[in-house]
């Protein structure tokens, strides 16, 4: 298991405990007690976690982790909701994505498919983005156009974020956004942990003439510290088949349509 992959599994595994003692880590990572406090006082440097006689307990900022962290998170659920995104879009279209693990799994999602690759075009797809991850990735594309708003970068989630990105998106009309959210309610909507990244996914769905969120059903009855959109903003929820199914019933009588990939 290589550095990143165990730093990942070792927050996952704090995330759901609470707490995890040195020896409780050498048992669920099989590593040794000296790589597993080497690591603990790495994170805690980020922290990402707090150090304790033994072990660690999980930090305050510990919900809303570094992207670098994430990626390993519910990924064949990530994946295969790229996929079903992905068939919503249409060649030729305007698409506006913003940041987090799914979301670049759709703009990997959208770099492969042929339908964009479209003969005696330059861009078969335009991508507006907030996101420096997923613009670096698809600007080597030729046959995508990558618009990059301006802004300051979230350490986080690689996301552009204050007005000089409102700037941009003011001036701009999008066919459909695809926004990730850190959570998604049956009565709160969807939400996100920073009030930054909320008021630019926010404005990106309003420059849209469709607004699909990706979301995980880890996300899903969740609540997060600022409002993106209310579902009667919300046009489709592209979500997997671990979905809460009263979750899912209750989305759908809002007039949200659910894709359950």
């Amino acid at each position: 298991m290589i550095r990143h992959e165990r730093l990942t599994a070792m927050l996952q595994l704090l995330a759901e405990r609470g707490s995890l003692s040195v020896d409780e880590a050498v048992e669920g990572l099989g590593v040794s007690h000296a790589t597993v406090r080497r690591d603990f006082d790495h994170l805690a440097q980020q922290q990402l976690l707090s150090r304790t006689r033994g072990g660690a307990v999980t930090a305050n900022v510990s919900y809303d982790l570094p992207l670098r962290y994430k990626a390993g998170q519910q990924a064949s659920e990530k994946e295969r909701i790229a996929q079903k995104v992905v068939e919503l879009l249409r060649p030729g279209s305007v698409v506006g994505l913003n940041g987090g693990t799914t979301l670049t799994q759709v703009a990997r999602a959208i770099a492969l498919d042929e339908r964009f690759h479209l003969e005696g075009q330059a861009e078969g797809v335009t991508v507006v983005t907030n996101a420096l991850n997923i613009a670096s990735e698809l600007v080597v594309r030729p046959h995508i156009k990558v618009v990059v708003v301006g802004g300051v970068a979230r350490h986080r989630s690689y996301e552009l974020v204050g007005p000089l990105a409102s700037r941009v998106l003011d001036v701009i009309s999008i066919d459909t956004a695809v926004i990730g959210v850190n959570a998604i309610h049956p009565e709160r909507g969807a939400m996100v942990f920073d009030e930054g990244e909320a008021g630019i996914n926010a404005q990106l769905a309003e420059r849209a003439e469709r607004v699909v969120v990706a979301a995980d059903s880890s996300k899903i009855n969740l609540r997060a510290f600022t409002m993106v959109l209310p579902l009667s903003g919300i046009d489709v929820l592209v979500t997997d088949r671990g979905a809460d199914p009263e979750a899912v019933k209750q989305f759908a009588n809002a007039g949200v349509e659910v894709v359950q990939a």
